[in-house]
């Protein structure tokens, strides 16, 4: 794992550790994806949106989200890392 984790102490977590995040590759092809930070054979991708939708990144970051939480056993604790904040204010909602 890199570098930033180990400072945010999460090296030492023993669930899942995944990661995921959004692309916005030329002509406005919008993509997400994840991978499993310990497996990384385990990883998935997923075309999300179109050039007409514009580029913001909220619905691709959710994707890779939703992405990782369907290829995680429900009974595993997972640490995902992101760099989305509006991503990260719908999960604390969730949390209350």
């Amino acid at each position: 794992m890199g570098i930033e984790i180990g400072r945010l102490g999460g090296d030492g977590f023993r669930g899942t550790v995944t990661a995921g995040d959004e692309s916005n590759q030329k002509g406005g092809k919008m993509g997400a994806g994840y991978v499993n930070l310990r497996i990384q054979s385990k990883r998935q991708q997923r075309k999300v949106g179109r050039e007409e939708e514009g580029s913001s990144s909220n619905r691709p970051e959710l994707a890779a989200f939703v992405l990782a939480l369907r290829g995680t056993l429900v009974t595993k604790l997972m640490l995902y890392l992101c760099d989305n904040q509006a991503l990260l204010k719908a999960v604390k909602k969730m949390g209350r």
